[in-house]
């Protein structure tokens, strides 16, 4: 368990860093997917948000900051 005391979200996406559910990425298709992530990012108008831009999220939608 992390430092936090919480469970993991899931896991991510490799390519897009969209945390996902199941075995493949719905935004990207692949299934290069890590268990081993941090940061937790919710984008709710990735059209108006200066960190989605920097991210390229063009999707709403729960993301990981960083992904190994």
């Amino acid at each position: 368990m992390p430092a936090s005391g919480k469970k993991k979200q899931g896991k991510v996406c490799r390519e897009c860093h969209r945390v996902v559910e199941g075995e493949n990425c719905v935004v990207c298709g692949t299934t290069n997917l890590s268990d081993d992530w941090s940061g937790y990012l919710v984008i709710i108008d990735p059209e108006h948000s200066d960190v989605a831009k920097k991210m390229n999220i063009k999707l709403a939608g729960r993301y990981a900051l960083k992904v190994r």
